[in-house]
């Protein structure tokens, strides 16, 4: 039978409700799922277990004669586009008649061309693929843009653009190979129309009048409600906020917390609102809100279904707006996403921490790793030998920056540093320096100059430095120069990195042509060159263990 595609839930960063727009000649399983700003484009078969999902990253894009087979997962990212073959800027661009086979992963930002073939579990993120290539199985295509007519071995891994431009043209054999698979499944489509008819299941526009009807069924049933429902105090927005949670299918939640537990994102529950009519969730919301006027108060919508939150929107502040209307002239409510970092990854809790030392944990944990953190005074810190803060657990960024806090608030005129555990492979990445001695929690980077900015990571003080100071001129830092010092004397070699803003915001970074000298004169200069070459962009320095392969100390020293 055919699916029905249905809207992305409202959430803190997009209030979209655009409903995926399914060409009445396409097949989509009911088995599937679609939701969002999603376009499928005419004769495109989407199979069994596929999910498409616009619910962060959207729109996306489905061309015409595309099959879309069982088990794929089409997401992306809540930033960074790719432009369509319209001109048009889309998280997902999938062009005509292309076969994204089993199991394959498509993470926006990701454009496929037309007529191109990705083999069974492979994974597109970040990345182009120029029209008429092939993916063969296993392989991933990450921060690369592969150039029209090329063949992807299976199990390739392509993550440079040098590994891009070297991969060999398809020849006539895999084009007949990726042919015969479109092929195949352009039958399986007509197939499954055909039994779809022969057994009197609904067509993609009967089945969109069916909900069109069901809608306005369901919106005259709410104003009969409304107009039954006792007058409330709250404003108009969270009363609309309230409706469409409801209206999608979401329980409501309700939670206060005076201005201390509001800075550690330390919140209580009011009572559970267990039922579902208007006139009851509001009922509760005016409740809470009264019953704690003078603390902040926010609204949650909860899927009872897979146990998580949407939409947490704070609807009242101390002294503030609140969500009562004749309050004070600005009484509409801030919708902010307080569990959720905004288009820079903040968190936008009260916090001492800068946005830099913010935004590096959500990077950290959205990446899968652990927080820890580590304490050293003056003399200690000169032979780095450092000593670990009480170990922290958190999986939220609210709760990992409280520890923080903590931990920061403890050893004050300590240095304090953090990073992220990988509990994989048992190693540490990005380590970063969030506090000195005689210097405020977390401080962001001075905004002087790209090249004076404060590294955001691991160096050595300056005072320790005498022995082996680097007497020429250069435009760098102190702390960035000290930082080379100390990882030369550490015995690892340097290396660079750059970024413009949208790759910096995805992770994916440039190497700079390396520094293979040990001198430090001729490393600053190699780091200078880098800077110099990619003004205007992030650019970072790391050590880089020779014996064991692996990174440490990377430290931001330019932003744009």
């Amino acid at each position: 039978m055919v699916a029905r595609g249905s809207a992305a839930p409202p959430t803190p960063w997009s209030k979209s409700s655009a409903q995926p727009q399914i060409s009445e000649t396409a097949y989509v399983h009911s088995f599937s799922t679609i939701v969002g700003d999603v376009h499928i484009g005419a004769d495109v078969l989407v199979a069994p277990g596929t999910s498409i999902r616009a619910d962060k990253g959207q729109p996306f894009y489905v061309g015409d004669g595309s099959n879309i087979q069982d088990g794929v997962v089409i997401h992306g990212l809540e930033q960074g586009r790719v432009l369509g073959d319209d001109q048009q800027a889309y998280s997902v661009w999938i062009g005509k008649n292309t076969a994204i086979t089993h199991m394959v992963l498509i993470h926006g930002p990701a454009y496929v061309g037309d007529n191109c073939f990705v083999g069974f579990r492979s994974t597109i993120f970040n990345a182009r693929v120029g029209q008429g290539s092939i993916v063969m199985m296993h392989a991933l295509i990450q921060d690369v843009e592969i150039p029209p007519g090329k063949l992807v071995p299976s199990g390739s891994v392509i993550t440079t653009q040098q590994q891009a431009d070297r991969l060999p043209d398809v020849t006539d054999a895999d084009i007949n190979f990726a042919s015969h698979v479109i092929g195949l499944n352009h039958g399986l489509r007509s197939g499954y129309h055909r039994s779809t008819r022969a057994n009197n299941v609904v067509s993609f526009a009967a089945a969109r009048d069916a909900e069109k009807t069901e809608k306005d069924s369901s919106s005259h049933r709410s104003r009969q409600d409304t107009s039954q429902m006792p007058n409330t105090r709250l404003d108009s927005e969270v009363v609309n906020q309230v409706r469409h949670l409801l209206s999608s299918g979401y329980r409501i939640g309700v939670e206060y917390a005076d201005t201390r537990r509001f800075q550690t994102s330390s919140w209580q529950s009011c009572g559970p609102i267990a039922g579902n009519r208007e006139a009851d969730v509001f009922a509760a919301l005016e409740a809470c809100v009264a019953d704690h006027s003078r603390d902040y108060v926010r609204l949650i919508g909860i899927d009872t279904q897979s146990k998580r939150r949407v939409a947490e929107t704070i609807i009242q502040r101390p002294g503030g707006a609140s969500s009562s209307n004749g309050r004070s002239p600005s009484s509409s409510p801030s919708y902010e996403s307080y569990s959720k970092p905004s288009s820079g990854g903040s968190y936008s809790g009260s916090t001492g921490l800068s946005t830099d030392v913010v935004d590096q944990v959500h990077r950290l944990i959205s990446q899968g790793f652990l927080i820890g953190t580590e304490h050293a005074d003056a003399r200690r810190f000169q032979a780095s030998t450092w000593h670990s803060c009480s170990p922290i657990t958190a999986r939220r960024d609210s709760e990992a920056i409280a520890a923080l806090e903590s931990c920061l608030a403890e050893h004050r005129g300590e240095y304090v540093k953090m990073f992220g555990i990988d509990t994989k492979t048992k190693r540490r990445v990005g380590e970063t320096i969030i506090q000195r001695p005689n210097s405020r929690n977390g401080s962001a980077p001075s905004a002087t100059s790209a090249t004076s900015a404060r590294p955001s990571s691991y160096s050595t003080p300056s005072s320790s430095s005498s022995s082996s100071s680097y007497s020429g001129k250069t435009g760098l830092s102190a702390e960035a120069v000290d930082q080379i010092r100390q990882l030369l004397r550490q015995g690892y070699q340097v290396g660079t990195e750059h970024a413009d803003k949208r790759r910096f915001q995805t992770g994916s970074w440039y190497s700079c042509s390396p520094a293979s000298s040990t001198r430090e004169g001729e490393v600053i200069a190699a780091v200078e060159g880098c800077l110099a070459e990619h003004r205007g962009e992030y650019v970072r320095v790391f050590g880089i263990d020779t014996k064991s392969k692996r990174r440490v100390g990377e430290t931001i020293i330019q932003r744009p």
